[in-house]
């Protein structure tokens, strides 16, 4: 293949990120974030599709470093903490519409175990999830 390009250009030039050089610093955390309000299935969505794109490439750069025999741990390992964080946001996005989609209302301040709306009693522990209002306190009307 003239110059060691393959893949079609799918991986795009590996050569400099095999070595390190001219590769664009990823330090985790790095990824966009939105501000505002977000749509939770949309953002689902590209997160899917960036945590996919992470993947694939990742185990380019480990083909085109194994094949160099040049590996770059260092290069290696700051492409999986990218990898890591985005993927620790999709499953985050991911449990907060399974939430949604369940209608949990909140978790028990004594166990953590989430409830419904209008639960009055945590289903693991028993405790009470409302909080008690003394009779001196509510006024006659």
């Amino acid at each position: 293949m003239p110059g060691g390009r393959r893949f079609g250009g799918l991986l795009g030039d590996r050569r400099a990120a095999a070595d390190g050089a001219g590769a664009p610093p990823l330090v985790p955390g790095s990824l966009p974030r939105q501000q505002g309000p977000v749509d939770l299935r949309r953002r689902r969505d590209q997160l899917e599709a960036q945590v996919a794109e992470l993947q694939f490439d990742l185990g380019g750069l480990v083909y085109e470093m194994a094949i160099r025999n040049r590996i770059r741990i260092d290069v290696l390992v700051a492409r999986a903490a990218v990898l890591q964080d985005a993927d620790a946001e999709l499953a985050e996005v991911e449990r907060i519409l399974r939430l949604e989609e369940s209608s949990t209302a909140g978790a028990c301040a004594s166990c953590g175990a989430p409830h419904s709306s209008g639960a009055a009693f945590c289903w693991q522990c028993g405790r009470t999830l409302l909080a008690h209002v003394s009779a001196d306190s509510v006024g006659a009307a």
